[in-house]
């Protein structure tokens, strides 16, 4: 069973700097992206990062020139390095990993959520 296993969250005041890491605890056969995604409270989830198994990243607007996101296909592992934070970044931060079936399909997996607070 595929548990997606997120670390590195934390406080952290304005202009700081936090990494994520997410990495599957289970096999999964064949990785197709990765990617991180946030929810702060009273608001919907949003997308803040994907990357391609070919290295491809997109950043949503907000982050661009704060955050990078990069992957480890060796380990399997995704990373959000996230720099020049701001108190507007304060959510809960998801990774998701999805899988290339063996039948084409896709299968997406979550992680549990990890805390960042960005508060002076």
């Amino acid at each position: 069973q595929v548990q997606l296993v997120e670390s590195g969250g934390g406080l952290v005041q304005p202009g700081g700097s936090l990494r994520l890491s997410c990495a599957p605890s289970g096999s999964i056969s064949s990785i197709d992206s990765m990617g991180w995604y946030r929810q702060a409270p009273g608001k919907q989830r949003e997308l803040v990062a994907t990357i391609t198994s070919g290295g491809s990243t997109n950043h949503a607007d907000s982050v661009k020139g704060r955050f990078t996101i990069s992957r480890d296909n060796a380990k399997n592992t995704v990373y959000l390095q996230m720099n020049s934070l701001k108190p507007e970044d304060t959510a809960v931060y998801y990774c998701q990993v999805t899988e290339s079936r063996w039948n084409g399909g896709l299968r997406t997996y979550w992680g549990q959520g990890t805390q960042v607070t960005v508060s002076s």
